[in-house]
């Protein structure tokens, strides 16, 4: 297999491996806001930074794809 077929599977897998982390960090912190009666307000600011946190990082993503694409990174 040639190495350019590699780096893109390992970044493949780096991105499926994220998104699962995100996805068990998630329904964590849903277990926990569940089990401990937290008020709604509070769920749902919880819920925001982790919305945040997720977005920043697929924004990250996207503006390093770009940087490579353009010549800069």
């Amino acid at each position: 297999m040639l190495y350019e077929h590699m780096d893109l599977l390992e970044s493949i897998g780096l991105d499926l491996l994220f998104a699962a982390i995100f996805f068990f960090i998630g329904m964590a912190i849903r277990d926990v806001l569940k089990q401990g009666n937290v008020p709604p307000f509070g769920r749902k600011i919880v819920w925001l930074v982790l919305f945040l946190g997720c977005a920043g990082f697929i924004t990250k993503g996207l503006i390093q794809i770009s940087w490579e694409g353009a010549g800069i990174g």
